[in-house]
């Protein structure tokens, strides 16, 4: 949900520039797996997302007033009714440039027991703030409670007044309320409506694998908030279509420094792992990123959180009525045997791939303060080179998978 507060004719058809936000994979774009029935990270069971979209003004910037052109993402892992229920996690920092709030304990623990929050990197007071004073005025033992939020951040300060504190606490109480299961929107919505990847603009991605264990359909999920990489890195099906676009560049002489942004990737799973599988996972994740040309730029902050929702019920920290004393206070895991763990590898970079990827093709030109401008991926040229190249196939009928 979002809230946003302010060879022949079908050859031709198909290059036409879209209409609307569309995904790659509805163009043809070659991906590998299965993806689920979304293809998107809600796809995993139990999953809720939520978008917070703040789009006023335009011209000058006047810190404080804006133009504004910024966001919040939700992430509840079990959804807003076990939204403290803890769930096997881990993060993995490629590039330290950047934040994720929280990663100390999860790296104590194993162990992830808020929502997660993605916005702009000076919002993370804000964001924090927000997980707060929700988790407190919806959990019965408030008062005796402390919540280490994750918080999440990319730099959208080239289109947004980043300065003026316009994402607030309340923000991310409507993101979380606003957090459901099923299709969302991508692109330049919630955290990553000011966000820009490989010079065009990008912000927020998804896509899902479905990955079978011994007769068990399991899922994979992932969501990115691309803002990072240059314009001649851009690589799109195994062809470097950035090398073809290096025109309409207005980064180009841009006081930051090429290929600096950030990206942050939240992948989720119901497959039952230990908090060590999830580091694995979580370390596979720059595999998909990469595979998109990125080679990581020293001023991009890539930040990656692994968790599943399989145990639920284990690895709470403080003992409840589900671990009662006179249990010996033991606790146990399932998990995936780690020799068959390679399909939720791969699952992971195949969807991280096709997610940075939507993150660009579900994105439109969009125009932020002093009139700085980021251009839409010029989608039929990308399919005129993919075409080109041999590396294109018609698509098939993909409505649920619309952006």
């Amino acid at each position: 949900m979002s809230i946003k507060t302010t060879s022949g004719p079908r050859k031709a058809q198909r290059l036409a520039e879209p209409r609307r936000r569309i995904r790659a994979r509805e163009l043809g774009v070659p991906f590998k797996g299965v993806p689920g029935r979304w293809n998107r990270i809600t796809d995993v069971p139990g999953v809720e997302v939520g978008l917070v979209t703040l789009v006023e003004g335009r011209g000058r910037m006047r810190p404080g007033s804006g133009p504004v052109r910024t966001g919040v993402t939700t992430i509840l892992p079990r959804g807003r009714s076990l939204a403290t229920m803890p769930c096997a996690a881990a993060m993995f920092s490629l590039n330290g440039n950047g934040e994720m709030t929280g990663a100390h304990w999860i790296a104590e623990t194993g162990a992830l027991t808020t929502p997660i929050v993605i916005s702009n990197t000076h919002a993370i007071g804000a964001c924090h703030q927000g997980v707060v004073e929700w988790v407190l005025a919806h959990n019965p033992d408030a008062r005796s409670m402390w919540v280490l939020p994750v918080v999440a951040e990319t730099f959208d300060g080239y289109l947004n007044d980043i300065n003026g504190r316009h994402v607030t606490a309340g923000h991310v109480v409507s993101g979380i309320e606003a957090a459901r299961s099923g299709p969302f929107k991508l692109g330049s919505v919630g955290g990553g409506t000011g966000m820009n990847a490989y010079d065009f603009k990008a912000g927020t991605g998804s896509a899902s694998r479905v990955v079978d264990l011994a007769g068990t359909a399991y899922t994979v999920g992932v969501l990115v908030q691309a803002n990072h990489g240059s314009r001649e890195e851009l690589v799109i099906a195994g062809v470097n279509v950035g090398a073809a676009l290096t025109d309409d560049n207005p980064f180009v002489g841009d006081s930051a420094p090429t290929g600096s942004g950030s990206i942050i990737a939240i992948v989720a799973t119901d497959a039952p792992l230990l908090p060590q599988q999830c580091a694995t996972l979580a370390r596979r994740v720059p595999l998909g990123v990469g595979r998109t040309g990125t080679s990581g730029s020293h001023f991009s902050g890539d930040l990656f959180l692994a968790f599943s929702t399989g145990n639920p019920g284990a690895l709470r920290s403080i003992p409840t009525e589900m671990s009662p004393a006179g249990t010996g206070g033991i606790d146990h895991l399932d998990f995936v045997e780690w020799g068959r763990l390679d399909p939720f590898l791969t699952a992971t970079v195949e969807a991280v791939e096709e997610a940075v990827v939507d993150s660009l093709f579900c994105s439109r030109t969009m125009v932020g303060r002093d009139d700085h401008r980021s251009p839409g991926i010029p989608i039929q040229r990308v399919i005129r080179l993919l075409e080109d190249s041999g590396r294109l196939r018609m698509p098939a009928s993909s409505a649920p998978f619309t952006g």
